[in-house]
């Protein structure tokens, strides 16, 4: 994981997006090892169901589905995510209404609490499998941001 504001490229260890109530972990992406620590983590935080995405550049609409997770946006339920392989980049809003840029690749567990206006694109390689923890049935219910300023 590396983190920075965007606007000035200041670096953010884990501690500075955890002061934001962005919860981060690095759990190793092997089969025998990341499901028993993705248990903690739902028992930990009310996750009650789990589903696996992929994206590639072989998905079909994968341009219109990416432009969707780019309008900035917010979830009224955590957006939370374990990368088992590839790379995507969440940017999120600070407290401050600053944007965070934070890029995630295999073992990264990222959680953008529910209500966080944020925004997600795939890095060049145009491939990520995620693991997403719901605590209610899977669904991924946007509520986009008024006149949203989506520009890097």
């Amino acid at each position: 994981m590396q983190a920075k504001y965007l606007t000035t490229d200041q670096p953010l260890s884990i501690d500075d997006i955890s002061q934001q109530g962005i919860l981060y972990d690095y759990i190793l992406p092997h089969p025998t090892q990341y499901q028993s620590a993705l248990d903690i983590w739902k028992q930990r935080r009310g996750y009650q169901s789990h589903d696996e995405v992929t994206l590639t550049p072989q998905t079909p609409n994968l341009t219109g589905i990416i432009e969707t997770f780019y309008k900035e946006h917010l979830h009224t339920d955590d957006e939370a995510r374990y990368i088992l392989s590839g790379s995507g980049i969440f940017d999120v809003r600070s407290k401050q209404d600053e944007w965070m840029r934070i890029s995630v690749q295999a073992g990264d567990l990222i959680i953008v609490p529910a209500n966080t206006y944020h925004r997600f694109k795939l890095t060049e390689e145009k491939s990520i499998t995620a693991v997403r923890l719901f605590k209610d049935n899977p669904s991924w219910v946007p509520v986009y941001r008024p006149q949203a300023i989506n520009q890097e």
